[in-house]
């Protein structure tokens, strides 16, 4: 797998994240595979390439059909509460990549969670709450926060804002994946052929393998 292809994979990775935060805000639910797959992109920290991050390209079916459909020209209405999280998810990742004791503090609570599932599935609701309170504390307050949309009785709900919060922490890193394979937001703009050319081969790998 080529770099590009490796870097789009990580766009990918935020464009899920954001999309299954939307999921469970309007619907209560996510697909589990993906849902997995994206929380446990967090605790790969030494993966060999990008793909062991993810596990499988099937795992970014959701992300790769989201960057499609917005960066893609069929005529079909873009997202703008999906582009605004990755947007936000983003603009994080640069902010919290400026600051050095913040890094290393997240280092410091990821390899806690790593510790904690000797003893606990990372799924487990304790466990995502865990993910979810590295996020708000370590993450979330270096830029503005990201305001959720949805219906408001789901959002009321602890194991809903502990898996939104989880998800947003596995968008932050898949950012994090991005930018250290040379993704650059200008990119996104002026590449944006290129990016939908190199997903939709990707699709093509998913569907092949059906």
């Amino acid at each position: 797998m080529n770099k590009e292809f490796e870097k789009n994979l990580a766009l990918a990775g935020v464009c899920q994240a954001a999309a299954l935060v939307q999921s469970i805000a309007r619907k209560g639910s996510a697909p589990q595979d993906e849902f997995e797959a994206t929380i446990n992109s967090i605790v790969v920290t030494t993966p060999e390439n990008t793909l062991d991050v993810f596990g499988k390209v099937a795992n970014l079916k959701t992300g790769l059909l989201t960057l499609v459909s917005q960066l893609g020209n069929a005529p079909v209405e873009k997202d703008a509460e999906i582009t605004r999280y990755v947007a936000s998810i983003l603009g994080l990742e640069r902010k919290l990549n400026r600051q050095p004791k913040r890094l290393a503090e997240l280092a410091k609570r990821i390899e806690q969670i790593q510790r904690q599932m000797s003893h606990m599935g990372l799924f487990e609701e304790q466990m995502i709450s865990n993910v979810a309170s590295v996020y708000v504390d370590v993450v979330s307050p270096v830029g503005p926060k990201i305001q959720v949309a949805g219906k408001p009785a789901l959002l009321k709900q602890n194991a809903n804002q502990h898996r939104v919060r989880a998800l947003l922490l596995a968008g932050v890193r898949a950012a994090f994946l991005w930018r250290q394979l040379g993704g650059q937001r200008r990119q996104i703009l002026f590449n944006r052929r290129k990016i939908v050319s190199s997903a939709l081969a990707l699709q093509q790998q998913i569907d092949q393998h059906l």
